[in-house]
């Protein structure tokens, strides 16, 4: 026979078990869309390997930095300004009027770091001639390109480029506007996208 004092311990069994929190599932990477003039590209941000510069990048996008910016550069190899360690990417740029909004410099994560690798797809944040300079200038890679890893040639410090995430959708549109006419009425001479191709919008998926 079932004593009273059994049914009691079932029911806080039972009760301590609902109240149980839920495990939680493996972490998502966030998912950001950009909208251009020349069609979508969707990205997914490594926030779990590039953790700081993904938060540098999200921040833009919170903040509506990329609303109304450009991709002005397209490199490839007919229009290349350096021959000596050739790349191709399609870079892009904040709105211009809120330059001085800008966040400080992040600090360069390194590849041999985090793991990534500049291949076909892979996104990766703009620099200067010196580490630890980027902002909110971001290029997508448009085939393997080790020598923007660390220890390739691209940068003359060989500390190479912080690569953050990779296109999941649109590198149809990412190779249209890289094959988009430029010229030398921008700032990266014959590299410079004329007309730069506007961004209308981005923002977290």
């Amino acid at each position: 026979m079932v004593t009273i004092t059994v049914i009691r311990t079932l029911l806080a069994v039972a009760v301590l078990a609902g109240a149980a929190p839920q495990q939680a599932g493996p972490r998502r990477n966030p998912v950001v869309v950009f909208e251009t003039a020349k069609g979508v590209i969707e990205m997914e941000v490594d926030a779990i390997r590039a953790p700081a510069t993904a938060a540098n990048f999200l921040k833009y996008v919170d903040g509506g930095f990329y609303d109304g910016g450009s991709v002005n550069r397209a490199v490839r190899p007919d229009n290349t300004v350096r021959h000596d360690v050739e790349i191709q990417v399609i870079q892009f740029q904040s709105d211009a009027a809120r330059r001085r909004e800008q966040f400080p410099p992040v600090v360069l994560e390194r590849t041999s770091l985090t793991g990534l690798k500049h291949v076909d797809g892979t996104i990766s944040m703009a620099r200067s001639s010196r580490p630890d300079t980027a902002t909110a200038s971001f290029s997508i890679v448009i085939g393997d390109q080790p020598e923007m890893d660390f220890g390739g040639r691209r940068s003359p410090d060989g500390q190479g480029f912080a690569a953050f995430g990779r296109v999941l959708r649109g590198m149809d549109v990412v190779k249209a506007i890289q094959a988009s006419p430029t010229g030398q009425r921008g700032d990266y001479g014959t590299e410079s996208l004329d007309p730069p191709i506007r961004i209308l919008k981005a923002y977290r998926r």
